[in-house]
């Protein structure tokens, strides 16, 4: 164990990830058509995604060693999704195979004329995503130094984060929902709580993100972060009662898909070297904002070059101004 709590770089994988993972058929239309109506298709493409999925993903793009250690399917979705995240170079030999289990399907509808997109989605097979009570390992996840988490599997969630937080390993939420059985308890030992403003809002019912955070923090918790896009996020940390703002970077949006979970995994990443809170969060905001200048989900993920040339560029920018 390193003094700062976290285990040696000999662990098993720096950020281990389990949770949802998503299969995304997206197809372009010249419109999105009335009922009953017939209209060609355009172009077809297949994307991995999910909350999870997308995180690790960005993590090994930035240079992370990730492992998935989900519970996925013996179906095609599932293989893909796996194919997926070897060809990132994600480690999967810990990833369970299961029958009833699978990934997030999405059919997504894109409007070519209208720019806007329909998705309709099926969690019948991911809602056993995640972990059980015996599966990972103790000792996979007491190998890693991060764990990501989401809100699939909730039972199998709270066992790897109480293991988690025994060892001092931080753990990394991406919540999209709340009504779920014992959501509170797991909620209760994510130490670095990532969510939407969105989330945040319906959650404490704050109108507010700055109440919404001091709402969400508790004195066990490192870090709470409330995410806004365009206009930024506002944290909490550790030894401070004061709800701060980091301005979002300003840059020409081409598309938005999977840019909180690229957030999270680039904070993931940023967690295993030293620095402060808002030098992490700097370092997601740049991910995110690069992600959101390419098309598609994990296709427009930045390396971990990109962001720190984007990062010294904006300093020169700064420094000049």
């Amino acid at each position: 164990m390193q003094a700062d709590g976290m285990p040696s770089s000999k662990s098993f994988c720096e950020i281990l990830g389990l949770g949802c993972a998503a299969v995304d058929d997206i197809l372009f239309l010249p419109r999105y058509p009335e009922a009953d109506a017939k209209v060609e298709v355009r172009e077809r493409q297949r994307h991995c995604g999910g909350l999870t999925a997308t995180a690790l993903v960005a993590a090994a793009r930035l240079g992370a060693r990730c492992a998935f250690a989900g519970r996925l399917g013996t179906d095609e979705g599932s293989s893909f999704v796996l194919e997926t995240f070897r060809r990132e170079g994600i480690d999967v030999k810990h990833a369970v195979r299961a029958h009833r289990a699978g990934p997030v399907r999405s059919v997504i509808l894109v409007d070519q004329k209208r720019k806007t997109r329909n998705i309709f989605y099926d969690t019948t097979l991911a809602i056993h995503a995640g972990a059980d009570r015996h599966q990972p390992p103790a000792r996979l996840l007491c190998s890693t130094r991060v764990l990501l988490v989401d809100r699939f599997g909730i039972p199998g969630m709270i066992r790897a984060a109480r293991l988690a937080r025994a060892k001092g390993i931080p753990v990394v939420a991406d919540f999209e929902s709340f009504l779920l059985p014992r959501f509170g308890e797991l909620l209760g030992l994510t130490d670095h709580l990532i969510v939407s403003r969105e989330f945040a809002r319906n959650y404490t019912g704050a109108s507010s993100p700055v109440v919404g955070a001091g709402k969400l923090w508790r004195a066990d918790r490192a870090a709470v972060v409330i995410t806004g896009g365009a206009d930024g996020c506002w944290y909490r940390q550790a030894g401070d009662v004061q709800v701060r703002h980091l301005p979002a970077f300003r840059v020409k949006a081409v598309d938005t898909t999977g840019c909180g979970d690229v957030f999270h995994g680039a904070y993931a990443v940023a967690l295993l070297k030293p620095g402060t809170l808002a030098e992490r969060l700097r370092f997601a905001s740049a991910a995110a904002a690069l992600k959101a200048m390419q098309p598609g989900g994990q296709a427009g993920i930045p390396t971990r070059a990109a962001v720190e040339a984007f990062l010294r560029a904006r300093s020169r920018l700064r420094a000049v101004r």
